[in-house]
């Protein structure tokens, strides 16, 4: 509806849904990423939003093809969806080219299994509506308006709190080889607001933490806003998806970290990626797509030197200080204290005050 999965104008009809799942490409040949998908309840007439839409899914009998289907959300009429097909996904191929995994340990391997209705919708859809959310999305049009003109964006992905390592790893991408040191180039936080894994902190939570954040750092350099869409820990192919996203929003670089989207197992706790799959995918499709990558800085926190990159705090000998995500977390539910050189106190208080 605005832009945000050009050149896509509706759901992926078959063709283009196999040539994206085999290929990674529509029929044109052009890159693209995996499908999200949106989702026709089968006992209502309402509609429930499982991701931005790519794919729609159904099991009911009564939609077929010629016919005008309106989208409601909410109370709110979203969208009009001129059905052009109706077809069976590949949903065994899907999951095993999308998530190179056909094992339901992995969420995203879930949802296309237990989640999704039998058959695929497709057809263009036409906006009437946009939803109203807790926090301010703006459409890839009304960001780009907001960036100065001619300077390289550089885009940072991420699904949890902003921690200090992420600030001095976003900040420091602004002098990266590759990025236009004279042109005045700026970071663009664009975190992603919908659900992501089950112990991550909830999008509307986490968009207090970036206020507050945004308001104590105040760097004209670094620009802020929010993305509704769903993580679905697809490693390398989630790489491109976030880096077209990004390219509509008007970014030309993109911060790629070590293991990006991974997943891990639910029953052995072994990763579904290598470490460092996403980044290599991202660098081979980088030059077509037109979105340079970043590296992601592998920085650790010394008390001899603050935060340093690990082979530099190796080779002097630094202590390095650890904290775990998970710590970090059980650290928050019993009200210990947080190390400031992991976290910002801003951010610290907001959690315990609204994190549940």
């Amino acid at each position: 509806m605005n832009g945000g999965f050009s050149p896509l104008d509706g759901f992926m009809d078959k063709q283009t849904y196999l040539s994206v799942v085999e290929k990674h490409r529509l029929p044109s040949g052009a890159l693209f990423g995996l499908r999200a998908s949106f989702h026709l309840c089968a006992n209502t007439k309402t509609h429930a939003p499982k991701n931005i839409a790519v794919v729609f899914d159904t099991s009911r009998d009564d939609v077929k093809a010629g016919q005008r289907v309106l989208l409601r959300w909410g109370g709110t009429d979203m969208a009009v969806l001129d059905v052009s097909e109706r077809y069976t996904p590949n949903k065994p191929l899907e999951a095993l080219k999308c998530y190179k995994t056909s094992s339901i340990e992995h969420p995203g391997v879930r949802m296309i299994s237990m989640e999704r209705g039998s058959d695929y919708v497709a057809g263009k859809v036409t906006g009437l509506n946009i939803p109203k959310r807790l926090f301010p999305c703006a459409t890839p049009k009304e960001l780009r308006a907001t960036f100065p003109p001619n300077v390289d964006v550089v885009a940072f992905q991420c699904r949890n709190p902003v921690h200090r390592a992420h600030y001095e790893l976003f900040t420091r991408a602004l002098d990266y080889d590759n990025v236009d040191k004279k042109g005045g180039a700026i970071v663009l936080v664009h975190p992603t607001m919908g659900p992501t894994q089950e112990d991550d902190i909830e999008g509307s939570v986490r968009y207090k933490t970036y206020q507050v954040l945004q308001k104590e750092m105040n760097n004209p350099r670094v620009h802020w806003a929010f993305l509704p869409y769903s993580m679905h820990m697809a490693g390398p192919r989630e790489a491109l998806q976030h880096m077209l996203l990004r390219k509509n929003f008007g970014c030309t670089h993109f911060i790629i970290g070590r293991d990006m989207a991974g997943s891990k197992s639910s029953v052995t706790s072994e990763d579904f990626y290598g470490p460092y799959d996403a980044q290599n995918f991202a660098k081979e499709v980088s030059a077509e797509l037109g979105v340079k990558t970043v590296p992601s800085l592998n920085l650790v926190y010394t008390k001899e030197a603050g935060y340093c990159t690990a082979d530099v705090a190796e080779a002097k000998g630094y202590k390095v200080q650890k904290l775990s995500g998970t710590e970090f977390r059980r650290k928050l539910r019993a009200g210990e204290e947080i190390p400031e050189w992991f976290a910002f106190k801003s951010v610290v208080e907001v959690l315990r005050k609204e994190w549940k």
